[in-house]
């Protein structure tokens, strides 16, 4: 899941967006100033300006599953088209994240309710060794205790920048490590809560702040953390109506009326926050929904969120001048149909991509919600798709990922095994697709 100051400037337009994605720079050095909004607003130009092989956070460049890369991989097996494959010692689902040649995931070594050794690793991306393997946390048993079959104790994807890498374990702490492997700094007290079912979100790197969602069994909260000293920054209580309090997205920085606001989803409402000091400015409820996984995604001035658990709802919310509670006025549609719990949406053009956790896949129009075409590719689905060279990737937890031809008529270009459980979402780069399964790490080329 990230970079040296949040994935894009997010533009209403995702055309106008795709053009950002195309710089190819360092990340900016912006000197200190007195007004807040324009350098949140640089700043989060940097993810953007990323090159074709960079994978800095869960999702990617924008946070959002699109990639600018060539010559993406289209066919493969467990074997073919591999070129390199690296067991991880332990278990995790987090992503991996790629800069400047180096991958970068987290493990568990160990099982839950046990002593665990919660680790961060690198490894060279052209051949695969793990260049090192660094110990963050060894929580208490009771910590590491609680936890859904489907998850890990090392979910969260980290997030990498020029000069650090930043890695979350949920309520068991959160670590900033130079790109050595040496820890920088480490907290496990300022933003602790109770979880149910374990840590799933990603945090999200946004101006010089690390913000993740502490939704947990009571009193969830939103909590930033200073990323040079993980120092508690701000503390934000959810108040959600919500009868199980309790949900997993991660956080997404949209730029609304020429200032950087944080939506981030959660157990009965979305809300809109202000990264200066956290305050809620809008909030859009949708019931008891609970577990919400997916992370928001944001084009057309629309704020594409799901409700999750029970019967999920997908609310196309308009953030615009939102103010308060705007749950019966910003709402610009809504649909019931084959709607994910945990896998997050993408928008490509002028069209969403979504797939439901049974494995139903959707295309709809952005815009007004209308189904171009809904259909079953099998398996059941977690991992977030991802989008490059026009197609869309799908990937299911047994190992099967089906590409498929972007646009309003279904075409599937091909379906790929490797044989290996995997509910990790992959990381693209030009001409190479890396992914996580069970057991290893694989390297995947043309």
């Amino acid at each position: 899941m990230r970079a040296d100051a949040l994935g894009a400037e997010v533009r209403r337009s995702q055309h106008r967006a795709t053009a950002t994605w195309q710089l190819k720079h360092e990340p900016l050095r912006i000197p200190p100033v007195k007004h807040t909004a324009p350098i949140l607003a640089l700043l989060a130009i940097t993810f953007t300006a990323r090159a074709a092989d960079e994978w800095p956070q869960f999702r990617g460049p924008t946070g959002q599953g699109i990639s600018d890369a060539k010559n993406v991989p289209t066919e493969w097996s467990g074997t073919e088209h591999v070129a390199w494959t690296t067991e991880i010692p332990g278990k995790g689902w987090s992503s991996p994240v790629l800069s400047k040649g180096r991958l970068y995931l987290t493990t568990a070594i160990g099982e839950k309710g046990s002593e665990v050794s919660l680790r961060a690793l690198c490894l060279d991306a052209k051949d695969g060794r793990i260049l090192w393997d660094t110990e963050i946390f060894k929580p208490e048993a009771t910590l590491s205790s609680v936890m859904h079959k489907k998850n890990s104790l090392a979910s969260p994807s980290p997030i990498v920048t020029a000069d650090r890498l930043y890695v979350h374990f949920g309520h068991m702490g959160t670590a900033a490590l130079d790109l050595a492997g040496k820890i920088v700094w480490k907290q496990d007290t300022e933003a602790a809560y109770t979880p149910q079912h374990g840590a799933g979100a990603s945090p999200a790197l946004i101006g010089d702040a690390l913000v993740f969602s502490c939704d947990g069994v009571s009193d969830p909260f939103v909590a930033a953390l200073d990323a040079a000293t993980g120092k508690l920054r701000w503390k934000t209580p959810r108040n959600s109506p919500a009868k199980n309090q309790f949900s997993f997205s991660t956080p997404l920085p949209i730029t609304v009326g020429g200032a950087t606001q944080i939506v981030l989803p959660g157990s009965g409402l979305v809300g809109g926050y202000d990264p200066k000091d956290g305050h809620e400015i809008w909030r859009s409820t949708y019931g008891d929904g609970y577990s919400v996984v997916p992370r928001p995604v944001f084009a057309h001035g629309l704020l594409y969120v799901s409700s999750s658990f029970n019967k999920p709802v997908l609310y196309a919310v308009k953030p615009d001048g939102a103010k308060g509670d705007v749950t019966g006025t910003n709402v610009a549609w809504t649909s019931s149909k084959a709607v994910p719990h945990s896998a997050s949406m993408l928008v490509l053009g002028d069209e969403l991509y979504f797939v439901s956790d049974a494995g139903i896949a959707t295309c709809a129009d952005a815009k007004t919600g209308e189904v171009h075409w809904s259909e079953r590719l099998g398996g059941g689905f977690s991992a977030s798709p991802v989008a490059a060279e026009g197609r869309v990737y799908f990937q299911n937890e047994t190992g099967s990922t089906f590409v498929l031809k972007a646009g309003k008529t279904f075409e599937q270009i091909a379906k790929n095994d490797i044989g290996d459980a995997t509910l990790a979402s992959i990381a693209v780069a030009d001409g190479t697709i890396y992914l996580r399964s069970e057991k290893a790490l694989r390297k995947i080329t043309r």
